[in-house]
């Protein structure tokens, strides 16, 4: 038998084992508490508060664009978004319903929306209607208690003042795309999601990182239905919560002139067509205006399928920028270039008279003149003044197209201008070995003939044409076009100022420069000048008028009236001038789709973007021109009236002579 000692002692090492065995759970709670309370308190602590809150991104305000004179182009205004977050969405059913009638949607489109974006974490907010109207917003705010989940997002839309007036060089933005996303966080860096606004076309496009900033957070403390009830400060409870400021982006300020660009907007009204204005001295643009047009505005609110429908049916295409990525055959405003070649080449002088009749003929094949009676003697002055075809066509007999080809290529034709936009086109400058690269045919003497007067194959865009000729004006030299005078932070540091770049000069001889300027001057201020009834008063404009054919015409066709023709068989118009004479300082290229002539649709577009240049920028001269154009032309009536009235007189002594006969 064993006694009570015995039994302890047989039961102390079972005791001993369980104690420790507690004792080291015991110890095991413990430090696990401790790890957990002390060591990790403050991280947990921290999760445990961020449980009764939502982190809200603040979207950086896009920086704004204004014009060289500090007129505000492009800002922000703010945007509401109906939202649900379906993490707190309950009662589907019947909050669905609610809101249906709130956003005037059938609850399928809300359903379909909310599929749509169903593979996105379930805290991630869904827009189920952008731009809401302030009425929706206050019924939504009111109801608010009604529909749990469902909620207004503010988001800072785009506001573009002038509307329709130079949208395509500003450009828009709207919604980054899915097939987008890939291509655009490998080239920025950047974890764009669906929902972010990138720039999409122009200005907005280029500078895109400059003008987006850097996005913020917000925390709000929420309560189970995910309704917001406060923002947090960072104190008290939710000390060490930060919220995150966004910074804005930077600040744009253009080289455009918002009058120049809504006197060229306007003087294209009913027009198809687009306008380039540019320094002659710089090469900044000063208005670049393409019609028909869009407003910007309504892709960055949303853009509704009622005006993208109207856009995309639109048969003359306003989402396509003329002035850089359409080019067209350059017509008579080409000539000034052959006529530089010429020079240069010793072909002609300036003064020496060649007979031009009505026609001429190479080969087989007859070229006609313009003009059905022909022009007679002229000279290269009267060459240009009067856009004599059959000069011209007599020098392709004695020019090499290559040699054509090298001068134009000087003036920066058949090259990209290289400004700041996105899809510009280069046009296209002939030579012999494209040519026989292109059709495997060699090189024809005729095809030389057409191209000397700016068709067949010549093909240039407007950009181009306005800063050949400002290279004329300025002497020779070639400058890279630019939009941008410098980007400023939102406290007005500058960030980076823009400045001019010379791409070439020409190696033409001033002497001969000068002699197809002074052509140039009398195309506009010479009675017998092509663009005489569109000089203007006050502006001392040089220039060429230009008539582009968009197929190939009979003789019939040839002398018809261009606007009894089809409205798609129509000649297009061109002008290209630049201004003062003297002293210039802007160059402006207009072409107007199916204007007919040069003269008569495109020079007064160009006459009106200089007056206002004028005006603005060189008033004293302007005025003291126009009291010396208003002489002229009183001087020019008087001597009209006069000779009418010697006229009159010798028809009245003839009449009495035959009734004394009689």
């Amino acid at each position: 038998m064993f006694g009570e000692d015995d039994i302890v002692r047989s039961h102390k090492g079972r005791a001993d084992l369980i104690f420790n065995i507690v004792l080291a759970c015991f110890l095991i709670i413990l430090i696990r508490l401790w790890y957990l309370q002390i060591h990790k308190g403050d991280e947990f602590y921290k999760y445990s508060v961020q449980n009764r809150l939502r982190k809200e991104v603040v979207k950086a305000p896009r920086g704004m664009i204004f014009s060289r004179n500090n007129k505000l182009l492009v800002h922000n205004t703010p945007r509401f978004d109906a939202i649900i977050v379906p993490q707190y969405l309950t009662n589907k059913k019947q909050t669905l319903k609610k809101l249906s009638l709130i956003l005037n949607m059938s609850e399928k489109s809300i359903l379909n929306v909310l599929r749509k974006n169903s593979y996105q974490a379930r805290y991630r907010p869904i827009i189920i209607k952008k731009n809401i109207s302030r009425k929706e917003v206050a019924i939504i705010e009111t109801e608010n208690s009604k529909m749990p989940g469902v909620s207004v997002q503010t988001f800072i839309s785009r506001e573009y003042s002038e509307k329709e007036v130079g949208s395509h060089a500003l450009g828009y933005i709207s919604e980054i795309s899915q097939q987008q996303i890939p291509t655009y966080r490998e080239r920025d860096n950047f974890n764009y999601r669906i929902g972010d606004f990138i720039g999409q076309a122009g200005i907005e496009k280029n500078l895109d990182l400059n003008l987006r900033g850097t996005d913020g957070y917000q925390f709000m403390e929420v309560d189970a239905r995910g309704r917001m009830k406060r923002l947090i400060k960072g104190k008290n409870l939710f000390a060490g919560i930060e919220n995150k400021s966004a910074i804005p982006g930077d600040n744009i300020r253009l080289t455009i002139d918002r009058d120049m660009q809504r006197t060229a907007y306007n003087s294209l009204e009913g027009k198809v067509g687009s306008v380039v204005a540019v320094d002659v001295n710089s090469g900044e643009i000063l208005a670049m205006i393409s019609r028909p047009s869009f407003d910007p505005s309504e892709f960055s609110k949303g853009l509704t399928a009622k005006y993208w429908k109207k856009l995309s049916n639109d048969e003359f295409k306003p989402m396509t920028d003329r002035t850089i990525q359409e080019h067209y055959s350059p017509g008579s405003t080409f000539k000034t270039f052959t006529a530089l070649a010429a020079l240069e080449e010793g072909i002609v002088t300036a003064n020496q008279e060649i007979s031009c009749p009505p026609t001429f003929r190479l080969g087989r094949r007859v070229y006609h003149d313009w003009k059905r009676g022909g022009h007679g003697l002229t000279d290269v002055y009267k060459s240009l003044r009067r856009s004599v075809d059959v000069y011209f066509y007599k020098i392709a007999t004695k020019l090499d197209i290559d040699i054509l080809s090298g001068y134009a290529k000087q003036f920066g034709f058949g090259t990209k201008t290289g400004i700041a936009l996105p899809r510009e086109i280069p046009g296209l400058i002939p030579t012999k070995e494209w040519k026989l690269k292109k059709d495997g045919i060699p090189w024809q003497k005729g095809e030389t003939v057409s191209c000397v007067i700016g068709q067949s194959y010549v093909l240039a865009t407007p950009l181009q044409l306005a800063l050949a000729y400002a290279s004329i004006a300025n002497g020779g030299k070639l400058y890279r076009p630019y939009l941008i005078k410098e980007i400023f932070s939102s406290d007005g540091t500058i960030l980076e100022k823009f400045e001019p770049h010379i791409v070439s000069e020409s190696t033409i001889k001033k002497e001969n420069l000068e002699h197809v300027k002074k052509g140039l001057y009398q195309v506009v201020n010479h009675p017998k000048g092509t663009a005489w009834w569109h000089r203007g008063r006050g502006i001392r404009m040089a220039g060429k008028t230009g008539t582009s054919q968009v197929r190939s015409m009979s003789k019939k066709e040839l002398f018809s009236k261009c606007k009894d023709m089809p409205y798609k068989d129509r000649h297009h118009g061109i002008f290209v001038g630049f201004a003062p004479f003297d002293n210039p300082k802007i160059a402006v290229a207009a072409v107007v789709e199916h204007g007919c002539s040069g003269s008569g649709a495109a020079a007064p577009v160009v006459k009106n973007v200089v007056t206002t240049f004028m005006k603005k920028y060189e008033k004293k001269l302007f005025e003291k021109y126009e009291q010396e154009d208003k002489a002229y032309a009183l001087k020019l009536y008087l001597e009209d009236k006069k000779r009418r009235e010697k006229l009159k007189a010798e028809a009245a002594t003839d009449e009495e002579a035959s009734d004394d006969e009689d």
